[in-house]
């Protein structure tokens, strides 16, 4: 820098204006040194901050804990959590599998909508990925009865995105869809998975597309997973992990649902890593 300096403005130079030049170029090449030395500095130490951090992983109680004081203790609504966090979903999803338009499944997905909140933030999932320029079609077996899910459902219908009543089969998700997005259990899935689902389970574990889990891979165990069940290429943990991210084998793992208080986040000892920017979600993959 000091020698390209010199070179651009030397022959121009007067005689008074050359004394100081060179006064002021022999003070810059003194600090300049330092000036690297610290930045170089404070970009090692924001990064090692940044990923120093243990994120906590939270068990089935603590989930729902958390879950329950931000609804009554800090106020937050079902349907505000569960665009936020739809909204995570996809922006993570796009992240890791961008459009391919060079192919005909580049854009079409499947989104795989389950009876409770997990199934939700399926919804809102597909509505923002239509949004983003996906194609997605919509599984959803078994609609609850309660306004907000209708009113979901409709807002889908209404962005003109397709509900099919069947599964379709393993060779033909395979051949129609890019990926198929899995919202049917959540954190507060306990026992044995029952029809419908058996099946839809058992099917999606023969396709070959990647499959993204939203939460908790559906059919697993929160803590302790489940090594004969859906072994997903894509999971979002949502608000923070839960123990049995901890045996996710997947090639993408990410965080989503900024919107977590400080206060709430410190009680629990969450040490939810530093988003970037603007950004809902983070790639957290080992």
């Amino acid at each position: 820098m000091a020698a390209f300096l010199t070179k651009l403005y030397r022959p121009s130079l007067t005689l008074v204006s050359r004394k100081y030049f060179r006064n002021s170029l022999t003070t810059f090449r003194r600090i300049f040194p330092k000036i690297v030395c610290q930045q170089q500095f404070l970009n090692t130490s924001s990064t090692t901050m940044a990923t120093s951090k243990t994120l906590k992983l939270l068990s089935q109680d603590e989930a729902t804990e958390i879950d329950q004081l931000l609804f009554n203790e800090y106020k937050f609504s079902v349907d505000q959590l569960m665009e936020l966090a739809g909204l995570s979903c996809a922006t993570a999803i796009a992240q890791a599998y961008p459009l391919n338009t060079s192919i005909t499944s580049g854009r079409n997905v499947l989104i795989c909508c389950g009876p409770g909140n997990n199934g939700g933030d399926g919804l809102v999932c597909a509505r923002h990925l239509k949004l983003f320029g996906y194609r997605p079609t919509i599984f959803y077996p078994k609609r609850p009865s309660r306004e907000l899910f209708q009113n979901l459902t409709t807002q889908c219908s209404m962005m003109d995105i397709p509900f099919v009543s069947s599964l379709p089969q393993s060779d033909d998700m395979n051949k129609t869809y890019m990926f198929i997005v899995d919202a049917i259990f959540g954190f507060s899935f306990k026992g044995e998975v029952r029809a419908p689902f058996k099946d839809v389970l058992d099917t999606l574990k023969t396709v070959t597309i990647p499959i993204c889990s939203i939460d908790v891979p559906s059919g697993w165990d929160v803590e302790n997973g489940n090594p004969d069940g859906l072994q997903p290429e894509f999971l979002i943990s949502l608000t923070a992990p839960k123990k049995c991210a901890e045996l996710f084998k997947g090639r993408h793992h990410y965080l989503g649902g900024r919107f977590v208080p400080d206060s709430l986040a410190n009680r629990y000892q969450l040490n939810l890593p530093d988003y970037t920017g603007t950004e809902c979600c983070i790639n957290i993959t080992n």
